[in-house]
């Protein structure tokens, strides 16, 4: 991975002479994405800069690359996994290389096929092709969004970057909140691309290009989205076993390219299904010892080390875990917020952040990872809870079906308990109609959408009729009502939990923090293509989740771990703060003329749920959440809005 950036004058005007100065301040703020080397291309209206983490082709590959007669610029980030099969075809075709990197094979392929490039390309990338010629820009997403990148227009002038705060190094840029975002993200967790948090930015969406020249701006558009049969027209000719197998090649061949580098790749290992899976693949593709990294916390209620190390003895790896303190996570808490660039809910992604550390700290830059099998093989109890509420819903007076409830949730038994009888009535609320957009993320939006109550009068006025579910029901393809519930559940998850929480919060945001690049074989296009097509009998099988996953490595991987439940990643919440607050400076983020300043909450609410968090030991789901969001929320407010940061 690397990062890219770049500045486009619509009205086809050269760039002043001053222009790398300003490329060389927005690479800067990019450097830990590429702390290798730095590089810049000025061409009429265009100007490209980059900065390289070198994994692939170490001794040449530098970036802006071009062609033989200097026609096409690309600045890139990422992989492109395919890239010797592409370059066999091209020169097969003529073209000719001068390097070894994929980077390169990018350039001929735009040659080749112009825009229908995308296609053909498997990897997770961000790219920006300048065509001199044409004078126009080409810029290109992953079909999962694993990448980022930012632009903004201002009407004569086009930007890009692979970070937002690469671009308000731009001369006349300064950031504000767009009020609608921050709706969606305390409705879905997250940001919906194109939006950003920040008025005036825009993200190109997962799988998603443009194009940029003296004509304007056409895009972005969508060349890839998750596509699944319609309901009823699913493949029930292939047998249990042979979809078990299909998904094994595919998994297997899927690692076996991610292992494509010019440095060692190391693992990460959960102790969760996924992950063993592919660290067992890469054992199995490589007689090289394997490097392990894995989260292990001070706090019992959230370490799984001792099944992580029991797993790496088992399947021959070599085992490296980072022991988390509470307070660290408070600590690390900020820079956590300036990689992500927007806020979040829970404290996920900072053990991640200290977990790459370990990693780059052990020399290794790329490190693969089992994100996406839950997505596309069924294995988050979103899923059994929302067949289970369908079931419910036939018959909505019954008082047995709810009882299925206790199968996902055994500690609060629905019939006995005060908890239980909570949760039913949570997962009772909207039970019918069924056939609504979203049915199986209502309740969690409801949920997630009640933190809005510490909002202030005046932003609630701001978004006053706005309804975030229906800006992203405008976003999903016309063939979503024509899908298997499940189906339509998996899509949403994809695109909104994986593709713009987990990918760039927990992911490659935190990776790239440390200039770790981790790749993800599970969202391969041939796996992902391969697991839409899967009848949704085989991916919940009664509510046994990801069951054909499971079942396609059952020989590979010992019973133990193979038949483990899923169970979530979580790490401390408001307690991570409050065990050393002057470490964490949880009390100058929601100082109240902070708060104040910010405009988005309620001061007098937040400061009774900072009284309640620092007495109670335990905080229920909301008050967390709340608790987090508004934190982070102030966290990016200081340092991207107000400029402290800066």
């Amino acid at each position: 991975m690397c990062g890219i950036c770049g500045l486009f004058n619509l009205d086809g005007q050269d760039m002043p002479g001053d222009v790398q100065v300003v490329l060389n301040r927005m690479c800067k703020r990019l450097r830990h994405r590429g702390p290798d080397e730095t590089g810049f291309h000025v061409d009429g209206p265009a100007a490209l800069g980059h900065v390289r983490l070198s994994i692939i082709d170490l001794g040449s590959g530098q970036q802006p690359m071009t062609n033989e007669d200097a026609s096409i610029w690309i600045t890139f980030n990422g992989e492109i996994f395919n890239y010797p099969e592409l370059r066999d075809f091209l020169e097969g075709r003529g073209h000719r290389f001068s390097t070894r990197s994929d980077t390169e094979v990018l350039v001929h392929m735009y040659e080749e096929y112009g825009q229908g490039m995308m296609e053909h390309l498997n990897g997770q990338f961000a790219f920006a092709i300048l065509d001199s010629r044409q004078q126009e820009l080409f810029l290109a997403r992953d079909p999962f969004g694993i990448c980022p990148l930012f632009y903004l227009n201002d009407g004569g002038r086009f930007a890009f970057a692979s970070e937002v705060k690469a671009l308000v190094e731009v001369p006349g840029i300064s950031l504000k909140f767009d009020p609608m975002a921050i709706s969606q993200l305390f409705t879905f967790w997250t940001v919906i691309s194109p939006r950003t948090p920040f008025k005036g930015i825009s993200s190109i969406p997962p799988g998603g290009c443009m194009s940029v020249g003296a004509f304007g701006i056409s895009g972005p558009r969508r060349y890839w989205h998750l596509d699944f049969p319609r309901q009823g027209e699913e493949d029930l000719s292939v047998s249990e076993q042979e979809w078990a197998r299909r998904v094994m090649d595919a998994v297997i061949e899927a690692t076996r390219i991610r292992l494509r580098a010019d440095v060692p790749v190391g693992v990460y290992l959960s102790g969760g299904v996924d992950s063993s899976i592919i660290a067992t693949t890469v054992k199995k593709l490589t007689d090289t010892p394997i490097e392990a990294f894995s989260l292990a916390f001070a706090d019992s209620a959230y370490d799984e080390s001792g099944f992580q190390s029991r797993l790496a003895r088992a399947i021959g790896v070599n085992y490296n875990a980072i022991k988390v303190q509470n307070f660290e996570i408070g600590r690390s808490f900020p820079d956590v917020m300036w990689h992500t660039e927007r806020p979040v809910l829970r404290t996920a992604p900072a053990p991640l952040f200290m977990l790459s550390g370990l990693v780059r700290r052990k020399g290794y830059k790329v490190v693969l990872t089992g994100e996406g099998a839950d997505e596309l093989f069924g294995g988050y109890d979103i899923f059994k809870e929302d067949k289970i509420r369908r079931f419910w819903a036939r018959k909505p007076d019954s008082s047995c079906r709810p009882l299925l409830l206790n199968r996902l949730y055994p500690h609060a038994p629905i019939a006995s308990s005060r908890a239980g009888r909570m949760l039913a009535a949570f997962y009772r609320r909207n039970l019918l109609p069924t056939d609504v957009f979203g049915y199986s993320h209502l309740p969690t939006w409801s949920n997630t959408r009640a933190l809005q109550g510490y909002f202030s009068q005046s932003f609630m006025e701001e978004i006053a009729g706005y309804n975030p579910v229906d800006e992203l029901e405008a976003c999903v393809p016309d063939e979503f009502r024509f899908w298997h519930p499940l189906h339509q559940a998996q899509f949403l998850e994809a695109r909104i939990l994986l593709s713009e929480y987990l990918l760039s919060s927990q992911g490659e945001r935190m990776t790239m923090g440390h200039s770790v690049e981790g790749r993800y074989p599970f969202l391969d296009p041939g796996v992902a293509q391969l697991a839409a097509m899967i009848p949704p009998r085989y991916k919940l099988k009664g509510l046994k989740e990801k069951y054909i996953l499971r079942k396609a490595f059952a020989d590979l991987l010992p019973l133990e771990f193979v038949e483990r439940p899923k169970r979530p990643y979580l790490a401390p919440n408001k307690e991570s703060f409050l065990e050393r607050p002057k470490m964490s400076r949880v009390s100058d983020f929601l100082a109240p003329e902070g708060v104040e300043a910010c405009g988005i909450f309620n001061c007098g609410k937040v400061k009774r749920l900072l009284e309640k968090c620092t007495k109670e030991d335990e905080l229920g789901f909301r008050d967390n959440a709340a608790f987090l969001g508004i934190l982070s929320t102030q966290i990016i407010w200081e340092e991207f809005v107000a400029g402290h940061g800066f």
